[in-house]
């Protein structure tokens, strides 16, 4: 048994690699292909592409507690603008769908109009010829989306029609057009190009979502800058949406500031016309009692005692005053509806009614502007409700405690008054009438120079009242924010690259069929004697034929001899060829290898023993008696069943014959035997065509009659697990002396194995085509070591 080669020294690593490029090297043309498809298909799209632009902007959110950032930073005192803002919320307000819907209705970007294109078509905006205008819009104007088409006729006359063009009618600019959604008209601008224009109307909730969501806003970090971007195809549009939105912004918030002021100002008038006619009636008292007494000065009893009965008096006024404004506001608050806002400049700043008082009024404009998109059964304005109650509560008994204080602090008071009164003695009964009526005049002109100062307050407030937003930089283009052409050019190119690459990858993955010399090597330890390579016809080897094929079956031979070196020289060599499968080539290379043998002079005698499928006279003229007729009947000699090949010398055939019913009853007769014994003695070299061992045990009953087996594996056909059984033939030497040729292998595709025939090539193991005579240096190496194994171990004579 020929024990397995010796592995060629390369590492396996470098082999692999090499394989692997050679493997997507023969698809070039394919990536090729895909490459220019890919760049094709990104030129097209190019084209067309529709670039973002990105607009930025940046705000100032201004905070009157720090000073410097507003005019109302004078006014301090004043409690109507208490608290600091709040970024986080500011951000929230300008990206809420509310002031997205405000914006776009200012500004009527739910109004779009598109250059109708062949393939796509690009928005004009502003360079549009034509601006459409309703002068008189309908309820759900703001619900509904439209198409239409306008096309100009001349400079006064243009046609309308549908997204479909089915309806058109004619129409004038500048004259009204009734329409579902109301009364509208057409502009024509006469110095911007016209053509079709496609006007789309969205709905503004539609439009008012879209833009909120390419909206980016943040803040800068420990200020109170917040920094605006949006992108958009048309960067005018963006411009003009950032700065839309910026007013928008600042316009609400003026409004929300101004609104608990206007109120507090209504407040204010109320209570000056009551105080004021109070005023009127207590010093028309005074008048009458003066009159009607007579009286034009008054004494006091002791200076002492009018000084410390002054002192209290004035200490009585001043808590009978407070009393007064408690008792007004606990009225206010109670008659106050939940959508009411409360007065917070009349109660002092240093009570803990006025802290609920502003809160209360903080959470009925928040509670107003959700209400503006939600009803009562919002859970969040049911909070706030549940949320104003309690404040209302604990605002109306702050005021009652603080009432209860004051009357408390006033009867002490009256009390001490009282004492240095009664010290006094004899002070006329006028007296106290006299001042009684002073000390309410007194209280109600107090009360009306203190409305008549909060007043003047609350109009000053309004008067200089600023926007709530700095803008730092207003809305300006940072350039395109697509992607560059560049890296959708690189992006082909890598697809291009990526698609053949992932079949022919795939393709390989579930391709299991042999298809090089690396294939059988790496799976089996049998002697590779050569490859064959894909024959464009199938004829017979001619003397003087120089095809690929001719030299690779010389080669073969040549390497076979190896094989041959324990058979002595002056003995037949027997040569069976085999496969696992049909149609693998067996026989073409049998007779092939055949005729290779009888070129150089030796006589040759080739045998069919595939006697259930024989193929031979495929490719040689042959009769149809042969080895089976021998077999099958007695007193026959096998010398009258062989016959000479036609145009070949040295050329000698046995045909398989007739197909026989019991063809291994025929090979296990002895006279196989005997005939073997016979046509050795007159031929050099007999090669035997046998059956398949994969398929029926024809080839292993005959096998103890070879010198050496070939196995023919074809490329593209048999499948790499089967050489499983192959290797196992070999391990268990069922088949003697065995080696393997690959057949049918494709030049073109040979990603480790090449051929180079003609006058001075010759066959080598390697890569490419080499140039040389004979054998190259690897394959005569493992030849070589062949013929040494075979004598190492060859017994002495």
């Amino acid at each position: 048994m020929l024990t397995p080669l010796p592995s060629i020294e390369h590492s396996k690593s470098e082999i692999n690699f090499k394989d692997q490029i050679f493997t997507y090297l023969i698809y070039w043309k394919w990536f090729l292909l895909s490459i220019l498809i890919c760049i094709l298909s990104v030129s097209i799209y190019l084209r067309y592409y529709i670039v973002e632009y990105g607009v930025n902007a940046s705000i100032l959110i201004k905070d009157e507690k720090k000073g410097g950032t507003s005019e109302l930073s004078v006014f301090s005192d004043l409690n109507i603008f208490s608290g600091r803002s709040n970024v986080d919320n500011e951000i929230a307000i300008i990206k809420s769908r509310t002031l997205s819907q405000n914006t776009v209705k200012e500004l009527d970007l739910d109004i779009s109009y598109f250059s109708e294109g062949r393939v796509v078509n690009r928005e004009a905006y502003s360079d549009s010829p034509f601006k459409v205008i309703f002068v008189n819009k309908s309820k759900d104007y703001y619900d509904r989306d439209t198409v239409f088409t306008i096309s100009k006729v001349d400079n006064r006359k243009f046609i309308l029609s549908d997204a479909q063009k089915a309806n058109k009618k004619l129409f004038l600019f500048g004259k009204n057009i009734h329409s579902s959604l109301g009364d509208f008209i057409v502009l024509n601008n006469q110095n911007k190009n016209s053509g079709d224009i496609i006007v789309v109307k969205t709905a503004l909730e539609k439009k008012a979502v879209s833009f909120a969501g390419k909206l980016s806003v943040f803040s800068q970090e420990k200020t109170n800058i917040i920094n605006l971007s949006i992108s958009d195809p048309v960067y005018k549009k963006g411009l003009d949406y950032l700065d839309g939105l910026i007013a928008q912004f600042n316009i609400d918030a003026t409004k929300d500031r101004n609104e608990i002021a206007e109120n507090t100002k209504e407040f204010i008038n109320e209570r000056l016309e009551v105080i004021t006619n109070e005023l009127e009636g207590v010093e028309q008292d005074a008048e009458n009692y003066k009159k009607g007494n007579q009286l034009t000065n008054l004494e006091a009893d002791a200076q002492m005692n009018l000084q410390m009965q002054s002192e209290y008096q004035k200490q009585l006024i001043t808590a009978e005053t407070e009393i007064k404004v408690a008792e007004y506001m606990l009225l206010e608050v109670k008659r106050s509806k939940a959508s009411d806002l409360l007065p917070s400049n009349i109660v002092s700043s240093s009570q803990s009614s006025s802290t609920y008082i502003n809160q209360y009024n903080e959470l009925v404009i928040k509670r107003k502007k959700i209400a503006q998109t939600g009803t009562n059964a919002n859970p969040v304005i049911q909070d706030i409700d549940n949320q104003l109650s309690s404040l209302k509560l604990n605002i109306t008994e702050s005021l009652k405690s603080r009432i209860n204080d004051l009357v408390i602090n006033k009867r002490d008071l009256d009390g001490q008054r009282s004492v240095y009164q009664g010290k006094i003695g004899q002070v006329p009964t006028h007296d106290k009438r006299i001042n009684s009526i002073d000390r309410q005049q007194n209280i109600k002109q107090s009360l009306f120079l203190y409305l008549l100062q909060k007043r003047e307050e609350t109009q000053i407030s309004l008067a200089v009242t600023s926007p709530k937003a700095k803008i730092i930089d207003s809305a300006y283009l940072t350039g395109p924010i697509s992607l560059s052409k560049n890296v959708f050019y690189l992006a082909a190119l890598v697809l291009g690259f990526l698609v053949p690459f992932i079949i022919i990858f795939i393709t390989h993955l579930f391709d299991t069929k042999i298809k090089n010399r690396h294939d059988i090597e790496s799976k089996v330890s049998i002697p590779f004697l050569g490859d064959l390579p894909r024959s464009e016809n199938n004829e017979v080897i001619k003397s003087n034929s120089r095809s690929s094929a001719s030299e690779a079956i010389r080669m073969i031979r040549t390497n076979l001899e190896f094989m041959l070196a324990h058979v002595p020289e002056d003995k037949c060599k027997t040569i069976f060829i085999t496969s696992s499968i049909p149609k693998e080539g067996k026989t073409f290379f049998a007779v092939n290898l055949a005729t290779t043998i009888a070129f150089s002079g030796k006589k040759v005698l080739l045998i069919g023993l595939d006697i259930r499928n024989p193929k031979m006279d495929k490719y040689i003229d042959i009769p149809a008696k042969g080895v089976t007729n021998f077999l099958s009947k007695p007193n026959q000699i096998i010398q009258d069943f062989v016959v000479p090949v036609k145009d070949f010398t040295n050329f000698f055939a046995l045909p398989s014959g007739v197909v026989p019913p019991n063809p291994v009853e025929l090979l296990m007769n002895s006279k196989l035997g005997e005939m073997f014994e016979t046509l050795k003695k007159e031929y050099d070299y007999i090669v035997v065509d046998t059956a398949p061992v994969n398929v029926v045990t024809d080839t292993i009953l005959i096998a103890k009659y070879a010198d050496a087996f070939v196995y023919i594996v074809r490329s593209n056909v048999l499948d790499k697990r089967m050489l499983k059984f192959t290797e196992a033939l070999y391990k268990e030497n069922k088949l003697p002396n065995m080696s393997i040729v690959l057949n049918d292998t494709d030049i073109q595709k040979s990603y480790g194995y090449g051929y180079g025939y003609g006058y001075g090539y010759g066959y080598g193991y390697g890569y490419g085509y080499g140039y040389g005579y004979g054998v190259d240096v690897e394959k005569k190496s493992m030849s070589q070591r062949v013929l040494s194994k075979f004598r190492k171990n060859k017994p002495k004579t």
